[in-house]
């Protein structure tokens, strides 16, 4: 985001009025849509404009007449949890002739909509743009043909398009992620998981068929969520002789005391000459040569199907504000673009460029330029690339580093860590080191619970909640004799931290430590793992995102309950301590009426505020109402006065039911976020480590005592980065243990316009619009 230079105050609520904004889905359907059309309609109602769905797609657009409909604010009601699009979607021949296009254009012109919303994939973005370039000439056309008059000519003479791409095989250029991979991610690995289960059993292979026409982005992400032993993707085919190499691979495996081996295979894989690869063929392959029993699965359409997860209704909404903001900002000389995401940052890139980049992955397959057609796939593609390539080198080396590097959990348990700990051993062993595993903590460093990893130990733990090291909250500060006695006893000559704030505090400890022990100078890098995502220097931790999809998952049936009661109000407590993440990002995900909050603070006048905003909505026709409210937003207003507030005040319009979530936040499998997301941290925190051990080694030992010698891993913006803990102190408020600025708060006004406050927002830092096609280089 990037603020305007003396931007003028605008009042978005004022900004559409005269102007009217049509939302439409095309093409293959995906999981999230419904949460971009719920937000462009409510955004879009409370700019002040006119709304309109547009049912069936260009098919609808085309056919007019009935399928273009005004849109209410309630008309979006229960919209979000829903999968696949409400407002349908289609093929459509018409709207690719010209013929078509003018019935569109004068479609548009009578209901005076000179605003278009479009979600769905490349093709149907293409579509858009022709449209709009086309526009002057067809409106011409009409005119000439007497179907709208001058004036309607003159009051539509420019059409403004933006797109949002709703796709689950992630298949187009500029997008960190589009709407519905997150959501076809969770169906596939739910399927890995429960077939996981039965290949043990009788030691099987399975091969696993995922979508992905021209873009493996699915199979490779599978295959880091999983572990898998091998990744068939369009992008990067397979060596010559690849089935020698494969079976040898399965035989290794298999000789390291595994039970089972999985194979991904994306359907649009082939090899180097362009022959197509099937899950069939490797299926034969693999029981021709090894007489393994095996099984081949083609997923199908239940990738599509199903509820979005979490991600992609935050995603969706995002989308949906920032595609209204984009229309309404929009002259006749900006180009269309398509908003999206880029880390988490909302993002506006010509529409035309993306196509452009996406074509040209096509063509470097088509040429063999295999390497380019990853770079062109985006940053994000290629670390995954980089990291399963990492991951799938399993000849350990001759030469040994003898390098000890020591591993352990902090602070409360959370899904995701264990896919930490697994990839830095593995990543450790192909380096060359010695991995260690501290179990239970700094209490389990100073009492010496410390033994070695294998390869083999750490198998099958991607997919693992909770934490197999086991992990406590006890700080090293009163512990650091024995620690560094410790260190000494298992010559240990680099930490891995993986907790959440306590993991941050206790190696803020040790470096403090370093003064009075030469022990502890040896380099240090803390992974934040914690659902509360409270860790300074990083604006996710492993295991928020998993605890997110609990929260929604468990506030969709709320709602249900809800809906069906009529006139029922819920009050559900979150945990996050005192920070209002997954209070904030699951009021987000699952449409709640407010979120309550620490960073946020609030009064009773506030209370009344919401109180009275409840008794409005019981008179619409959506008669039910969900607040959240974080554990340690108020120490006064806690969940039973709230409860005991809203039951009293809503006395003869609705009544109140209370829920605390408890523990349930911090179990469950991970998500297939959080597995990769622990992967790749996991696997960079090594890499770094070992680096730093060469520039710290001295005369024959590890001496390690600088600032950027200790370190948090985090992900900020667009990039994953090491900061030095010292330098972290600044922007920590130790008191209430969350960091000074949290670029989540940002979102909070979203959330309130989506439950109809009518709060001004802020519209000086928009999104400005970015090109990809030099950031690329390539091109």
């Amino acid at each position: 985001m990037q603020a305007t230079a003396g931007a003028v105050k605008v009042d978005a609520t004022k900004m559409g009025v005269g102007r009217a904004i049509a939302v439409l889905t095309s093409g293959g359907d995906a999981q999230g849509m419904n949460a971009a059309v719920r937000a462009t309609v409510r955004v879009g109602l409370y700019t002040g404009a006119k709304v309109f769905f547009v049912h069936e797609g260009y098919q609808g657009l085309v056919d007019g007449g009935d399928n273009i409909r005004p849109a209410s604010w309630e008309s979006v009601s229960m919209m979000l949890q829903l999968g696949g699009t409400v407002i349908g979607s289609a093929r459509c021949q018409d709207f690719r002739t010209k013929e078509g296009r003018t019935k569109a254009a004068c479609n548009l012109v009578k209901l005076g909509i000179t605003n278009l919303c479009v979600i769905g994939g490349d093709g149907s973005l293409t579509g858009a743009n022709q449209f709009r370039s086309e526009w002057g000439e067809l409106l011409a056309d009409l005119v000439k043909a007497g179907k709208i008059t001058v004036d309607e000519a003159k009051r539509s003479s420019h059409l403004n398009i933006v797109g949002m791409v709703g796709s689950i095989d992630n298949d187009f250029c500029g997008t960190d992620m589009t709407i519905g991979t997150d959501s076809a991610l969770h169906r596939i690995i739910e399927v890995v998981d429960a077939i996981t289960t039965t290949a043990q059993s009788h030691q099987r292979t399975f091969i696993l068929e995922v979508m992905g026409r021209h873009c493996g982005y699915l199979a490779l992400v599978t295959a880091l969520a999983c572990g898998a032993d091998w990744v068939f993707i369009p992008e990067m085919p397979p060596e010559e002789h690849w089935e020698e190499h494969l079976c040898r691979r399965l035989m290794e495996t298999r000789g390291r005391g595994s039970r089972l081996n999985v194979i991904i295979v994306a359907e649009g894989a082939m090899d180097r000459h362009g022959k197509p690869i099937s899950s069939d063929m490797v299926k034969n392959l693999v029981s021709k040569k090894l007489g393994y029993d095996t099984r081949a699965t083609i997923l199908g359409h239940v990738q599509r199907g199903g509820t979005p997860s979490a991600f992609d209704r935050i995603l969706g909404s995002r989308m949906g504000v920032e595609a209204v903001m984009a229309l309404l900002e929009a002259t006749p000389d900006t180009p269309a673009c398509v908003v999206s995401l880029s880390g988490n940052m909302a993002v506006r890139l010509p529409l035309m460029e993306c196509v452009q980049v996406t074509k040209d992955v096509t063509k470097a397959m088509a040429e063999g330029r295999f390497d380019d057609a990853i770079k062109l796939r985006g940053k994000s593609f290629e670390n995954n690339w980089s990291t399963y390539r990492l991951l799938a080198h399993v000849h350990p080396p001759e030469a040994k580093s003898n390098i000890n590097i020591a591993i352990l959990n902090v602070g409360a348990p959370c899904a995701g860590m264990n896919a930490a700990v697994r990839a830095a051993v593995r990543i450790g062993i192909t380096q060359g080191h010695h991995m260690l595993a501290v179990h239970d903590g700094f209490e389990g460093l100073a009492c010496g619970l410390v033994e070695p990893l294998t390869w083999a130990s750490v198998g099958g733990w991607t997919g693992k909640g909770g934490s197999h090291l086991g992990t406590k909250r006890t700080l090293p500060a009163n512990l650091i004799e024995e620690i560094s006695l410790s260190i000494a006893k298992f010559n240990i000559h680099a930490l891995i931290i993986i907790g959440g704030f306590e993991a941050f505090v206790g190696g803020l400890e040790l470096v403090t430590g370093r003064e009075k022990y030469e022990e502890l100078c040896i380099p240090l890098v803390v992974i934040p793992a914690t659902v509360s995502n409270n860790v300074p220097g990083s604006d996710f931790s492993i295991g928020a995102d998993t605890a997110l999809n609990t929260i929604t998952m468990t506030c969709d049936r709320i709602k249900q309950s809800a809906a069906g009661t009529k006139r029922r109000v819920f009050i559900v407590e979150t945990m996050g301590g005192y920070c209002g993440y997954l209070a904030t990002m699951a009021g987000l995900s699952s449409g709640a009426d407010a979120a309550y909050i620490f960073e946020d603070s609030f009064n009773i006048h506030d209370l009344e505020i919401n109180v009275e905003h409840l008794v409005e909505k019981m008179k619409t026709t959506v008669k039910r109402g969900l607040i959240l409210r974080n554990e340690k937003c108020n120490a006064n207003y806690t969940t039973d006065f709230i409860f005991n507030l809203y039951s009293e005040e809503g006395k003869g319009v609705f009544d109140c039911r209370k829920n605390v979530l408890g523990h349930m936040q911090q179990g469950g499998t991970p998500s297939p976020f959080d597995r990769n997301f622990g992967t790749k941290m996991g696997a960079k925190s090594v890499l770094w480590l070992t680096e730093k051990l060469k520039e710290c080694y001295r005369h024959g030992r590890i001496f390690a005592n600088t600032p950027d010698s200790a370190c948090v891993l985090g992900m900020r913006k667009r990039a994953l980065v090491f900061q030095p803990l010292a330098e972290l102190k600044e922007e920590t408020d130790f008191e209430h243990r969350i960091p000074k600025t949290q670029w989540w708060l940002k979102l909070r006004p979203i959330l309130k316009i989506l439950a109809k406050y009518k709060i001004n927002l802020d519209t000086s830092e928009k999104a400005s619009l970015e090109h990809i096609i030099k950031k690329k280089g390539l091109v």
